[in-house]
């Protein structure tokens, strides 16, 4: 009798408190590593830099004046005279959207200003320019 009283006090006991540790790591893990995963659609364009530069929100709509002057709407390339149109039809699917003009530093600063131009002229309220942070 005596020793299977000492054969149930030596079983090994589960520790739950390491366990719940040990998955908290792993889901933080798992969160961090697909943030990492994301890809932006974006057209590849040689920014300026700005020193207060803020990062654009996901729901916002792509601008892209390119360096050989051509305008690309997110990944479409649309003439100029069009683009006020294309914008119009966004505002009425959607009126809070936000516009994000990315012009190609090597563009004149005369066709940024017309394809902002063309924005205003359109109703979009909410418009920014993008740069890239300032080193």
């Amino acid at each position: 009798m005596r020793l299977r009283s000492l054969r149930v006090a030596n079983q090994p006991q589960l520790m739950v408190i390491p366990l719940i540790d040990i998955m908290f790591f792993l889901l933080v893990f798992f969160m961090m590593s697909t943030l990492y995963m994301v890809e932006q659609h974006t057209i590849p364009v040689n920014l300026p830099q700005a020193a207060s530069v803020q990062q654009d929100k996901p729901s916002s709509i792509n601008i892209t004046v390119m360096d050989n002057g051509s305008v690309m709407f997110n990944q479409e390339e649309i003439p100029l005279n069009l683009l006020a149109k294309r914008v119009s039809l966004e505002l009425g699917k959607q009126p809070d959207n936000i516009f994000v003009l990315r012009g190609d530093k090597q563009v004149p600063y005369g066709q940024v200003i017309a394809v902002l131009d063309e924005l205003k002229l359109a109703g979009a309220h909410r418009v920014s320019v993008a740069a890239e942070k300032a080193r």
